[in-house]
């Protein structure tokens, strides 16, 4: 317990809720209206839907739902891309399901492009071997996605929304999750509220802010995984990180995002000079899966000769037509996309590791359910096929309540004495020293080019934050980054989003997926350091 935590013991809401999920991103949100008319409570830092890296994907979801695209293309694609460790069984469910979870989402409100006959209009993105990412105006389906079902949820009575409470710690008996305490006011207050539980789902998103370039929101700091790695969860590739190679580089945090469409639709990579350089690396050039484009982006930008994506022929002057998202930004920044290039970076974007969850979302603890970024299901493997993002959202997210309602059929909860009304003010706090060195630490030691040495320092490092940190909240986040530094460092190899240099080609050895617990990482932290973990926070 941190110090505040020890003068205001939690309050403990009335009864006990039925289902509590925490996160108000898709796979949040999602699960809930499935979950309907159970009743649900929704735990957000943020709004709902304004801190979650859902509403700003701007490509789409993967679905073989064109004409000649089938599911067993889209599943070898994703196979494909994974890089040797992608759960077949899993990929294969999600892909299966694809096509009735668009159904759902064109149910709750969401506006999918169509063409002139009224069909789901697709488009292509790298490592896909056909048109399958139905999309929203081009760039928009994230924020559209995410605005109709904030609408659903808004007007659905089972949903109870306790906006500005950040989840802090999972309530665990004999290796149950009983409930989660959290700290409203954006984590500022002093007072923590408890939520005893019967079903707990954890849907907090991922890990960008952990890196100083990223393109996700402040709340996607690995709270969710960390929370759940304290309670004794087992975790699930924490190594595999992906950069998106076409982070806008214009200083902003979060990065300003140019979509892989642009790519699709032609647009090609160069340095200052005007070398095209991708087709040095790869014979797909600036198609070539994420990981490969990324690493070729990061090093001309290291190289002091930075990296420009020219949109001016294949897109021009339909740009601000096709990609508004994009183009705002660049406006914003003062480029004109449509005369000039756009400098770009590689920046945090996804995470494949996370909660080690089945096929229906549990996870290893008992009462504990995940879906969304904040998991490792399998299907991704060590890197996400473009796009498959938002689809493993809805589709897990389903999954899981499916499976609570046939393990717990008798909902039971004590009727609410009010709903919240929406709270436009709630947001997280802003980093303080130790968060800024974390992500400075995780960013030059745990990023897109890793060696041993740099792991070594930087489990070093997190050693030394873990011992000085006094909260609750920045321990789970502390317990992610270690879980990926060790697992990192372990892997020596170099596999889809995890790149050794001092190792760099796959080794057959390490042709499988990582699990580790949080014990498992202070055991090899206390080997690397001489010294015994740290612990949890002491005051």
């Amino acid at each position: 317990m941190d110090k505040q935590a020890d003068l205001f013991p939690p309050i403990s809401w009335t009864g006990v809720d039925d289902v509590v999920i925490v996160g108000g991103g898709l796979a949040g949100l999602f699960c809930a209206l499935k979950l309907a008319p159970r009743p649900v409570t929704v735990v957000a830092a943020a709004p709902i839907g304004t801190g979650a890296s859902s509403a700003w994907a701007q490509a789409g979801i993967a679905a073989a739902v064109s004409p000649g695209d089938t599911i067993e293309k889209h599943l070898a694609d994703t196979i494909a891309a994974g890089a040797g460790t992608v759960d077949e069984k899993i990929a294969r469910l999600m892909v299966s399901e694809a096509a009735d979870r668009i159904h759902d989402l064109l149910e709750f409100g969401v506006p999918f492009d169509r063409d002139l006959e009224g069909r789901l209009q697709t488009s292509r993105e790298a490592a896909h071997s056909e048109n399958r990412v139905v999309r929203v105006k081009g760039d928009m389906a994230g924020r559209a996605i995410m605005e109709a079902l904030v609408a659903a949820v808004r007007k659905t009575a089972s949903i109870r929304l306790m906006e500005g409470y950040v989840a802090e710690e999972l309530t665990v008996d004999d290796r149950r999750i009983t409930g989660l305490i959290a700290r409203p006011e954006g984590g500022r207050s002093p007072k923590r509220v408890l939520f005893p539980a019967r079903a707990v789902v954890m849907a907090a998103g991922g890990i960008g802010h952990l890196y100083e370039v990223t393109t996700n929101p402040a709340e996607a700091r690995g709270g969710g995984i960390g929370m759940a790695a304290r309670a004794g969860a087992v975790i699930g590739d924490p190594e595999f990180v992906q950069f998106h190679p076409t982070a806008i580089n214009v200083g902003k945090d979060p990065a300003p995002l140019a979509t892989e469409a642009l790519r699709g639709e032609g647009c090609t990579l160069h340095n200052s000079s005007g070398h095209r350089f991708m087709l040095d690396i790869d014979p797909a050039g600036e198609l070539a899966p994420r990981d490969i484009v990324a690493r070729g982006i990061y090093a001309e930008v290291m190289a002091g000769r930075g990296a420009f994506l020219d949109c001016r022929s294949a897109v021009g002057s339909h740009f601000s037509e096709e990609f508004p998202t994009v183009y705002g930004y660049c406006k914003q920044a003062g480029i004109d996309p449509e005369k000039e290039m756009i400098p770009v970076i590689p920046a945090a974007h996804y995470f494949m590791g996370g909660i080690l969850t089945d096929a229906d979302g549990r996870s290893t603890i008992d009462g504990l359910w995940a879906c969304g970024e904040v998991t490792s299901t399998g299907a991704h493997g060590a890197n996400r096929l473009a796009s498959n993002s938002l689809l493993e959202a809805v589709v897990f997210a389903a999954r899981i309540a499916e499976d609570i309602s046939g393990l717990l059929p008798d909902a039971r909860t004590n009727p609410w004495k009010d709903k919240p009304a929406p709270n436009p003010d709630a947001g997280v706090i802003d980093d303080d020293a130790a968060m800024k060195r974390l992500r400075h630490l995780m960013s030059t030691r745990v990023g897109v080019i890793r060696d041993g040495e740099g792991l070594r320092a930087a489990i070093r490092e997190l050693d030394a934050l873990s011992r000085e940190n006094r909260t609750l909240r920045f321990a789970n986040t502390l317990a992610t980054a270690k879980l990926m530094a060790v697992a990192a460092h372990n892997r020596e190899e170099s596999r889809g989003g995890h790149f050794r240099s001092d190792f760099p080609g796959q080794r057959e050895e390490w042709h499988r997926r990582t699990f580790i617990e949080l014990a498992d990482a202070d055991r090899r932290i206390a080997e690397i350091t001489g010294r015994a973990p740290a612990g949890e926070p002491a005051e």
